[in-house]
């Protein structure tokens, strides 16, 4: 499947001069919407790269979409150094959906992060004028992980953008329980997909990539 889609690599700068490590994903054959889908990676402190994401960015790429991936600060061949919190990773996330709004013409953007990248990228929606939408891919909510992202929680609960949360309701950083009380109090259309006795780190493997696609298509056709 390697062949239906073609990537390229560009660098990104940020507002604080951090030159970010970027790869467009692009479909071989007719663009399918003018939507691009801005994937953001799993805790870079813990090791995480974009590279975690090409199997979702190019099979995204493969039913015509076009999708970004990037290193955030600290990451891969990213300069900079990666926060604790993931405060200063947000303006990534608004410098990358800046630079594809204004070198892949499109004023809609689906913002996806998994792991530690949906705080992050929950954080920046409401920044971006641009973003249509929202995708978490295993929101750390959990308790022990609130003391590095309980701050970020707010701003994406808060948006009245549409937003899709999926999680394994075996997720070690956060409970089913945990999960359903946080989203209660969400603003605007909130839909929520459990992946019934999946672990956090098994949905961020290879192994779902597929059925991660299927749920970003079908969110998208609901925008």
């Amino acid at each position: 499947m390697a062949g239906s889609c073609q990537v390229e690599s560009c660098k990104v700068e940020t507002s604080d001069g951090i030159k970010l490590h970027t790869r467009v994903f692009k479909p071989s054959d007719e663009v399918k919407d003018s939507l691009v889908v801005v994937l953001v990676h799993p805790y870079s402190v813990l090791g995480g790269c974009q590279g975690l994401l090409k199997g979702i960015a190019s099979g995204l790429a493969e039913r015509g979409y076009r999708a970004v991936t990037f290193d955030m600060r600290g990451a891969g061949k990213s300069s900079g150094r990666a926060s604790l919190t993931g405060f200063s990773e947000i303006r990534d996330v608004v410098a990358v959906c800046k630079w594809v709004t204004e070198n892949l013409s499109t004023d809609r953007i689906l913002l996806v992060g998994s792991s530690a990248g949906a705080p992050i990228s929950g954080s920046a929606v409401d920044l971006v004028e641009q973003v249509v939408g929202y995708v978490s891919l295993g929101y750390p909510f959990g308790l022990t992980a609130s003391i590095l992202f309980g701050r970020h929680h707010k701003a994406i609960l808060q948006s009245p953008k549409p937003k899709l949360f999926v999680m394994g309701t075996r997720d070690g950083f956060t409970s089913v329980k945990q999960f359903e009380n946080k989203l209660k109090s969400a603003s605007g259309r909130v839909k929520t997909h459990l992946i019934e006795g999946v672990s956090h780190f098994q949905m961020e493997g290879p192994n779902y990539d597929a059925q991660m696609v299927d749920l970003i298509l079908e969110f998208i056709g609901s925008l």
